[in-house]
């Protein structure tokens, strides 16, 4: 099905979508249920940060249809039993089939649920720590075409600097700032789509 000119895809459910979506129903689903939903839950937060670097390189569909798998590789993201994970851990994940084999991102998990770990510790926690960067607000994006979204932002380039600084990897701008849509930190949903104005109206409701 071919988007319009702005970039939305008109379903056959009368649902207008972005065009990213496309027909795959996974992908469907996910952008009409989780992507620029604000997140505030430091866990998930953490989780889709996780994901969104190991998607560098590669599509989002392909981490979505692998993410039972690393949820079942990595303890169902839980920092805690991540950050004791051993090189024994390593090796095992090397193996797994579930999720992408990639050394340097498995060690990077790893390193991040430390990092993770240490920012909750110091407090006020990992979900304040992302969102003091837009003040703990969505940033509403209003693009009517594909063409007036950013990949990257002065405020992506700021969190990007802040993560790297405590120990994070596989967040640079881009990484970072497809992670803050996907979390709603800012709704960067095309304006005729469907889901801009619900996603609207959870970020106002804070």
């Amino acid at each position: 099905m071919p988007h319009d000119s702005t970039g939305l895809i008109h379903h056959s459910d009368g649902c207008p979508r972005c065009w990213w979506a496309g027909l795959d129903p996974v992908y469907v689903a996910y952008h009409d249920t989780e992507w620029g939903v604000p997140e505030h839950d430091g866990r998930a937060l953490y989780e889709k940060l996780i994901l969104d670097g190991f998607q560098a390189g590669l599509s989002w569909i392909t981490i979505l249809r692998r993410r039972e798998g690393f949820r079942r590789a990595f303890a169902g993201f839980d920092p805690e039993a991540i950050a004791r994970f051993t090189q024994a851990d390593v090796e095992r994940l090397m193996q797994d089939t579930g999720i992408i084999r990639n050394r340097a991102k498995i060690v990077g998990t790893i390193a991040g649920a430390r990092a993770f770990l240490a920012i909750e510790e110091r407090g006020p926690g990992f979900s304040r720590f992302l969102w003091d960067f837009v003040e703990g607000q969505p940033i509403q994006g209003r693009a009517t075409d594909r063409a007036g979204i950013a990949t990257e932002t002065e405020i992506s380039r700021a969190i990007s600097r802040a993560l790297k600084s405590e120990g994070f990897s596989f967040c640079g701008p881009t990484i970072v700032h497809a992670f803050m849509q996907a979390v709603g930190m800012v709704n960067d949903h095309l304006a005729g789509c469907h889901r801009h104005a619900p996603c609207a109206a959870m970020g106002a409701g804070r």
